[in-house]
């Protein structure tokens, strides 16, 4: 059962009140709204709390230190890794981003793991094991992982921190000017005043995002994508890339959409980039990331790893 489970119920309970029915586009729509709107806020509100937090015993110093300079390719490794190992979609693995921009983690290293979060985890990897074989599976987690270790090293190279919103860098200097030799009590309030200023920030954005994506929920277009992104064409994953950014949902989710695909006679390398395109990329993650990102960083981003989802598609479609 999912630790979201109780906020699941309290979605149903929410919308027992109207007369939508369940199979109602318009209930799907409400549901998913309400349900990633409280999960997105939680996440955000625990993850800034404990990383500053422990921030407050653990000077930013250290912790660039750890993770750049030398120590640089390690630390994407890392964070890629640390993406895998977090079930989060998108828009969910986007508080922890910011949580370790305001630590003082590389933008590269950051970067790692907001690729790597969404594109893969270790549900979509069973499923796919179970339903195309450990082939498939592995080079899903490769090609995932490497994406992102890449993309990482590439923006961090490009020393982008310009690019990044000036109240970012504010709430991390306001972080490293605490002292050490604080209380707990006063540690807590100080992590507590200073999250619920950056959520006030960031959530209503968070609400914009999710509403889109709400809006969109469902509409997967299969009937499209099986025809205009056949084998035959040879534009069919940069097709499929452009259709899945928009759309929204985490990589179990479309695992059951890509074997559809695959049974139609889409490619495998074609339908595996159309799940990467729509877990690692969405419209609803841009405007979420916008209060964060300048307008350049943010287009390059999306620019970077779209490119890398549509040369890992050829790649999958040439080895598969």
């Amino acid at each position: 059962m999912s630790i979201f489970y109780p906020v699941e119920k309290f979605a149903d309970w929410l919308l027992a009140f109207t007369t939508l029915s369940p199979n109602d586009v318009l209930y799907t729509s409400l549901h998913f709204f309400i349900y990633d709107s409280i999960k997105i806020g939680l996440l955000l509100s625990v993850i800034v709390f404990v990383i500053t937090l422990i921030r407050s015993y653990l000077p930013a110093q250290k912790i660039r230190r750890m993770l750049s300079n030398r120590f640089s390719f390690v630390g994407n490794i890392l964070a890629s890794l640390l993406g895998v190992i977090t079930p989060f979609c998108s828009c969910s693995a986007v508080p922890l981003f910011i949580g370790l921009l305001e630590a003082g983690v590389p933008l590269g290293v950051t970067f790692s793991y907001l690729i790597s979060a969404p594109m893969v985890n270790e549900i979509a990897v069973v499923l796919l094991f179970g339903m195309f074989g450990w082939k498939v599976a592995l080079l899903y987690v490769i090609s995932g992982i490497f994406l992102s270790i890449v993309a990482g090293v590439i923006f961090g190279k490009m020393k982008l921190e310009h690019l990044v919103e000036e109240y970012v860098w504010e709430f991390k200097s306001e972080g490293e000017e605490w002292e050490e030799k604080l209380t707990v009590k006063q540690r807590l309030f100080s992590s507590y005043y200073y999250t619920k200023d950056l959520v006030k920030k960031i959530f209503p954005y968070v609400l914009i995002g999710v509403a889109l994506g709400a809006g969109i929920h469902g509409y997967l277009p299969e009937g499209f994508l099986s025809t205009y992104a056949s084998a035959s064409n040879p534009f069919a994953v940069i097709i499929v890339v452009l259709i899945g950014i928009p759309l929204y949902s985490n990589a179990a989710g479309t695992i059951p959409i890509v074997r559809s695909l695959v049974e139609k006679g889409l490619p495998m390398g074609t339908a595996l980039a159309f799940m990467m395109s729509v877990t690692a990329l969405s419209l609803p993650e841009m405007i979420i990331l916008r209060n964060v990102l300048k307008p350049k960083l943010l287009a390059l981003y999306f620019s970077v790893v779209g490119i890398g989802i549509i040369l890992t598609g050829y790649l999958f479609n040439m080895v598969l």
